[in-house]
């Protein structure tokens, strides 16, 4: 049995991309699948809900906490159950509105560069954290969280303490040669922010299976699988773990950096260990063995909560009833649903 997996392990690592490409790669089925959530995200939503402020605003928190959420999945790819998603969140914020508001840099450059920076840290704090598996790992990610939020708070005139950052620019117009390209962001108007979280959105989930689906992605499910046979064969566990670390946060930080100027402002309590948990059990209720998994909880999830504002006094008692529902019946995540129906045709066929 040992050498059996050994020779998988070998096998998908030395071949890569093929290996992916005939037990994960994107089929006719899911290629229209995506194009069709494409198309309903870029132009369904706003032909129906374009005019309708309070509507775009939610599904553009629902798209970018999705983004963020695909970072948590990355992880978990790798077996570790990563709880400090809202601090990388909370770092990526903080360098976009640094560099926006006390250097007048554009929006348009502050995005990149706080992933950038949300990757970095995650890369230093990683290396010596990503040792530790299991519920160790776990807390000592949420305590990063608390941490990250204290030294938020404690920033003095680097964050403005408890006052946060306040008045952050807009996205800008992008143009070349004169020709403008992209037109600015009014602030009365969320749609352009919609367009681009489900812009970011699309990118991430391209960009996530790309690699789940490459040499990496089948190193990462080594490492989760095994990560002492991983070690034997010549894997570089611990580079390979801080890679997936690092993609995790730069997401992160990204994602902060778009709430940052969605909102024009950031503060210590912006994001908190509930938001990190939150990122954790969007990839739970949607699945953590699917791709669209923190896509189909956070949406979910987002808009639940939403419409669970009519009954405020019960609003987090019905939300935890039926997260435990959702827990116990369908411990696979929603999108096991077609999964067993798709078994139980197979098992009449035959």
């Amino acid at each position: 049995m040992g050498l059996d997996i050994r020779q998988s392990i070998r096998r998908s690592t030395s071949e890569g991309p093929r290996a992916a490409g005939e037990n994960d790669g994107l089929t006719s089925g899911r290629k229209l699948r995506f194009a069709l959530f494409a198309l309903i995200m870029f132009v369904a939503v706003p032909i129906v809900f374009g005019r309708s402020p309070y509507f775009i605003t939610v599904l553009t928190n629902a798209a970018i906490l999705s983004f963020i959420s695909l970072g948590v999945w990355v992880t978990f790819s790798i077996g570790r159950m990563n709880l400090a998603q809202g601090a990388f969140a909370m770092v990526g914020g903080y360098a976009s509105a640094i560099l926006a508001t006390r250097y007048g840099l554009p929006f348009w450059f502050c995005l990149p560069v706080s992933g950038l920076v949300s990757a970095a840290l995650g890369a230093i704090v990683g290396w010596p954290v990503l040792r530790l598996k299991g519920v160790y790992f776990a807390m000592t990610t949420l305590s990063l969280t608390e941490a990250i939020r204290l030294l938020a708070l404690n920033g003095g005139e680097v964050t403005n303490g408890a006052t946060g950052i306040v008045n952050i620019p807009r996205p800008g117009p992008i143009g070349i040669f004169g020709l403008t390209i992209v037109p600015g962001f009014d602030g009365a108007n969320p749609l352009p922010f919609y367009l681009l979280a489900c812009a970011l959105l699309v990118c991430g989930l391209a960009g996530v299976w790309r690699l789940s689906t490459s040499r990496i992605g089948w190193v990462f499910r080594s490492l989760r699988q095994n990560e002492d046979l991983a070690t034997s064969i010549g894997i570089n566990v611990a580079k390979y773990r801080v890679m997936a670390f690092a993609v995790c946060c730069f997401m992160g930080g990204i994602g902060g950096a778009f709430f940052a100027a969605f909102h024009q402002n950031i503060f210590p309590a912006t994001y908190t260990i509930a938001d990190s948990v939150n990122f954790m059990l969007y990839c739970f209720l949607g699945g953590l063995s699917y791709l669209f998994g923190p896509v189909v909880g956070a949406f979910l999830l987002v808009i639940s909560f939403e419409l669970l504002h009519a009954v405020q006094d019960y609003q987090a008692l019905i939300f935890g009833i039926l997260m435990i529902v959702c827990m116990l019946w369908l411990p696979n995540g929603i999108l096991s649903l077609g999964s067993s129906h798709d078994g139980i045709r197979k098992d009449r066929r035959s």
